[in-house]
C-alpha cells in the first residue's frame, strides 16, 4: 500500500488543535475522588441510617465525562467509592421496557440485559458487594424481561419486581400508599450505604430509591435518600459547553438543562439542573415528609452530592473539549436517523444545542480533510487527527476501505516509516480478497480495519515494518476519526476497541434500500 493520501495539506498549520490525549487536563482527577467521597461521607453523616445514593450516569466507564473534562478518567466514580468500599453495597436496576426492546448500550455495542451481568461482574473483580438487581415497570406480559429475571435468579441474584405505578410521579398519594410502593418487592440490603446504578437513563433509579425507603420505615429502619449525577454540573452556567454537552447527549429523551426554580425560591440562587430532578421533586419531598414529617431537602440540587465543578481547574480547555462533544453527539444522531429512517428529530434538537455552544461541524479538524478527500477522489474518504494535531487521511482504492488506508497510513506515520514502503503489499492483500468473494460470498473485495490488522499480525512475525507499525496501536487511543460514509459493524467496533472517536457523514456508500452494516 502507498502512502498517498497519508498526510493532509493542514497538518502543519499551526491553528490545528491539539487532540485530546496531548492537550493539558482540564479537571484535577486526585482532588475530585478525595472531595467527592468526604462529601459522600459528611451526607451519611446528616442523613443517619441507611443511605440510597442515586448514581446517575455511568458508574464505571463514564466515557462522556472523560471527554468533556479531560482529565476525568472513566473509572472515577469507582476509584471514588473504593474509599467507601467496606461501607457500601451496590444495587443494579433496570426497566423491563429496555430489556423487551433489546436496547443497546451505544458505547459498548451490548445490550442492557448483557451489561447488567457485565457491571455485576466487573463490580464484584473491584471487591464490592453486589447481590441486588432491581427490574422496574415489570408487568406479568414482559416475557424477556421475566426471563431474565430467572436468569438472574439461576445465577444467585436477588431479583426484586417493580410494577408500573399509575400517575407516577404526578399522583403522589397513590404512590405513597400500599397501592404503589407498598406493591413493589423490597431489597433486603446489609449495609448502610447503598449506591443505585443502573446501565443507561430511564431505568428507574430514583423511583427504587423511594420504594426502598417506603419498605424501610414500614420495617422502622430509618433510611434518606441522595444523588449523584455528574452532569449537569450545578454550579456552572446553564449555557456552559459542558452542561450543554450534557443535553446534546440527551437529546433523544427530550431532557433539557434548566434553573433549578426550587433552589432559585428557597436561597436566591441560580443553579443549574435539568427538567427530570424538577419534575419529580414534589414526590420526593411529599414521600419524605409523609415519612419522617420533614425533608432535609429544599430542592432537587440540595438532594445532589456532586463536587465535579469544583475540581475544574482549566475552564477552557473543558468548554473545548465539551462543544466537540457536542459535534461528536449531532453526527451520531444523523447517523442514527439515516440508518432506522427516522425524521430529524434528535439531530435538529442537537443542532441547536451547538448553535448556543457557539459551535460547528467545522470546528471538528477531521471533518474537513476527510470531505476534501472524497471531493478529490470522488471515493469515501477518512482522516484521523494525531496526538500532535498532524491530519493522516485515508482514500478508497480497489485494495482498501478508506478506514482500513487511514489506519495504515497513521501508523506508518507514528512508526516513521516512509510513505513508499509498502506495510501489506497487494500479493498480500490479494488471496484475503479471493477468499472474501469467491468463498465467503462478499461482493467488497476491499479490506476492512479488521482484515488489515490481521493481515498485518501475520506479516509481524517476519517483517520489521509491520511490527513496528503495528506497535504504535496503543498511540491510537484518544484520537478522533471521521469518515464520509457511514461505517459498517465491524470497522465501527474495531474504532471502539482502540478507543478512537469516531464521527460519519450520515450517508451510504452505495445507493440501496437495504444496507448490511
Amino acid at each position: 500500500m502507498t502512502a498517498s493520501d497519508s498526510r493532509s495539506p493542514v497538518s502543519s498549520a499551526p491553528d490545528v488543535p491539539e487532540a485530546r490525549g496531548s492537550a493539558p487536563d482540564g479537571f484535577d482527577r486526585e482532588q475530585y475522588i478525595e472531595l467527592q467521597s468526604r462529601h459522600i461521607h459528611e451526607r451519611r453523616r446528616q442523613i443517619g441510617g441507611k443511605l440510597y445514593l442515586e448514581m446517575g450516569g455511568k458508574l464505571f466507564d463514564d466515557h462522556h465525562a472523560s471527554r468533556v473534562l479531560p482529565g476525568f478518567t472513566p473509572d472515577n466514580k469507582i476509584a471514588m467509592l473504593e474509599r467507601l468500599k467496606d461501607e457500601l453495597e451496590i444495587m443494579v436496576c433496570l426497566n423491563a421496557k429496555d430489556l423487551e426492546r433489546q436496547k443497546v448500550r451505544a458505547d459498548l455495542g451490548i445490550t442492557y440485559e448483557d451489561d447488567v451481568l457485565r457491571l455485576i461482574d466487573v463490580f464484584r473483580e473491584h471487591g464490592f458487594l453486589v447481590e441486588n438487581v432491581v427490574i422496574t415497570q415489570l408487568e406479568d406480559s414482559n416475557h424477556v424481561a421475566l426471563a431474565f429475571k430467572e436468569r438472574l435468579e439461576r445465577l444467585g441474584m436477588s431479583v426484586a419486581r417493580h410494577g408500573v405505578i399509575p400517575g407516577y410521579p404526578q399522583d403522589t398519594a397513590r404512590i405513597v400508599s400500599e397501592q404503589g410502593f407498598g406493591a413493589n418487592e423490597h431489597s433486603e440490603t446489609s449495609r448502610d450505604l447503598i449506591v443505585v446504578t443502573a446501565p443507561g437513563p430511564g431505568s428507574g433509579k430514583l423511583a427504587t430509591c423511594l420504594s426502598q425507603i417506603y419498605h424501610d420505615h414500614a420495617r422502622g429502619t430509618r433510611s434518606g435518600y441522595a444523588k449523584f449525577e455528574t452532569f449537569p454540573i450545578w454550579n456552572l452556567p446553564l449555557e456552559h459547553p459542558v452542561n450543554l454537552a450534557y443535553e446534546s447527549a440527551t437529546a433523544d429523551l427530550d431532557d433539557i438543562n434548566l434553573i433549578d426554580p426550587f433552589h432559585l425560591a428557597a436561597y436566591g440562587e441560580q443553579v443549574t439542573s435539568y427538567n427530570r430532578d424538577v419534575e419529580v421533586f414534589p414526590l420526593l419531598r411529599t414521600l419524605l415528609e409523609r415519612l419522617t414529617g420533614t425533608s432535609p431537602y429544599s430542592s432537587p440540587t440540595d438532594m445532589g452530592v456532586n463536587m465535579a465543578g469544583n475540581c475544574i481547574v482549566d475552564d477552557e480547555v473543558c468548554r473545548e473539549a465539551a462543544r466537540q462533544e457536542i459535534i461528536r453527539r449531532f453526527y451520531k444522531a444523523a447517523v442514527d436517523e439515516r440508518i432506522g429512517d427516522h425524521d430529524d428529530v434528535v439531530s435538529q434538537r442537537v443542532a441547536m444545542v451547538m448553535s448556543k455552544a457557539g459551535c460547528t461541524v467545522e470546528d471538528r479538524a477531521v471533518v474537513g480533510p476527510a470531505l476534501e478527500v472524497e471531493e478529490r477522489t470522488g471515493e469515501p474518504g477518512s482522516a484521523i487527527q494525531l496526538a500532535d494535531g498532524t491530519i493522516i487521511t485515508g482514500k478508497t482504492s480497489p485494495l482498501l476501505g478508506c478506514s482500513a488506508a487511514m489506519l495504515l497510513n497513521a501508523l506508518k506515520h507514528l512508526a516513521g516509516i516512509d510513505d513508499d514502503v509498502h506495510l501489506l503489499s497487494p500479493a498480500a492483500i490479494e488471496p484475503i480478497q479471493t477468499l472474501k468473494t469467491e468463498r465467503l460470498g462478499s461482493r467488497n473485495p476491499r479490506l476492512h480495519t479488521d482484515e488489515v490488522l490481521i493481515a498485518l499480525s501475520v506479516s509481524a512475525a517476519s517483517a520489521d515494518h509491520a511490527r513496528r507499525a503495528l506497535d504504535e496501536l496503543r498511540n491510537l487511543a484518544g484520537r478522533d476519526v471521521h469518515t464520509t460514509t457511514i461505517l459498517g459493524t465491524v470497522d465501527e467496533g474495531i474504532f471502539r476497541n482502540l478507543g478512537i472517536s469516531v464521527t460519519s457523514e450520515p450517508r451510504f456508500q452505495r445507493r440501496s434500500l437495504y444496507h448490511k452494516r
